[in-house]
């Protein structure tokens, strides 16, 4: 079976290391902890640690689309708040 473009782009771009299953978590705060985390440790990233949080953040939810429910829409979303004031940006 061939590989998604975004599976190879998440394997081998400058993008984040992330922790497993971090988009899965019930807690926004633990994700934006996480990817907080991810991004201020990674050496790969471009722009800002929060620039590369946000983006992997937002490539996630592009990404599964329709398949999120509305229950986990709302929570990632809600983490994009989370990392926000975790950088301390309104």
């Amino acid at each position: 079976m061939a590989k998604k473009w975004s599976q190879d782009v998440t394997e081998h771009s400058d993008a984040l290391d992330l922790e497993e299953g971090v988009f899965t978590k019930d807690d926004p705060k633990a994700i934006a902890r996480s990817l907080k985390r991810s991004a201020e440790g990674s050496r790969r990233r471009k722009g800002t640690p929060l620039q590369s949080a946000m983006s992997m953040l937002t490539f996630y939810i592009n990404r599964a689309g329709d398949n999120l429910s509305k229950a986990e829409r709302a929570k990632l979303e809600q983490a994009k708040e989370e990392l926000r004031a975790l950088f301390d940006k309104d």
